[in-house]
């Protein structure tokens, strides 16, 4: 049962990655539902401080790997080394 309640958790940090996107949130929703499925399949049998530790590194790792593959968005400051106008 208590599987469950970490994929309905991951489902609801889902979503609010949906309202309020900014990649946080989907790498905690990613590693809250791999626990719930290594809950459910009977992989994870370690007590609720361990998951929850286990789960914040899988997050930071799952964050990390989404800002490597997918690089930075859009918004972000660009810094310029040189100027279009020095090629003359």
């Amino acid at each position: 049962m208590h599987g469950w309640i970490w994929i309905i958790a991951a489902l609801i940090l889902g979503a609010l990655e949906i309202v309020l996107p900014g990649w946080f949130f989907l790498g905690i929703a990613l590693a809250t539902g791999l626990m719930g499925l290594a809950i459910l399949a009977g992989i994870w049998t370690g007590g609720l401080p361990m998951a929850l530790v286990v789960t914040a590194a899988l997050s930071g790792a799952i964050w990390l790997g989404l800002r490597r593959i997918f690089g930075s968005s859009r918004g972000d400051v660009r810094i310029w080394t040189r100027d279009i106008n020095d090629d003359k």
